[in-house]
């Protein structure tokens, strides 16, 4: 098993020293054991977790949700993705909603209609 330093658990995961504390701090990071001379020693489990955490995050998640993702059950896992899904599904409607709107409004201002253009196409 391999172990690291801080640094060189933050260089293999791609982010700095302060996010590595952040996580253990905010317990997504289990408080790894420490040498004689007060150094962290992180193993592959550490880094494991950490990656983890940053593919969680950019897939959106939130830091409470990832908390909770951490005894990464399958299951879990899977429900909390369909989850993501489903609300990113009922954004993109909204969005949808409101550029057809934009869209209506732009059409009514190149035609022309000063009180529709005025009114933001009320």
């Amino acid at each position: 098993m391999t172990t690291r330093t801080i640094g060189e658990l933050a260089d293999a995961a791609g982010v700095g020293l302060d996010t590595v504390r952040f996580y253990e701090r905010r317990g997504l990071l289990p408080a790894p054991p420490r040498t004689a001379a007060g150094y962290r020693q992180y193993d592959d489990d550490a880094l494991d977790r950490l990656r983890f955490i940053l593919r969680a995050k950019e897939l959106g998640f939130t830091l409470a949700e990832i908390d909770g993702l951490m005894p990464a059950r399958f299951a879990h896992v899977r429900s909390a993705a369909a989850a993501k899904i489903a609300a990113l599904d009922a954004e993109a409607a909204e969005l949808a909603r409101v550029r057809a709107r934009l869209e209506q409004l732009v059409a009514s201002c190149d035609d022309g209609d000063v009180v529709t253009c005025e009114a933001l196409g009320a």
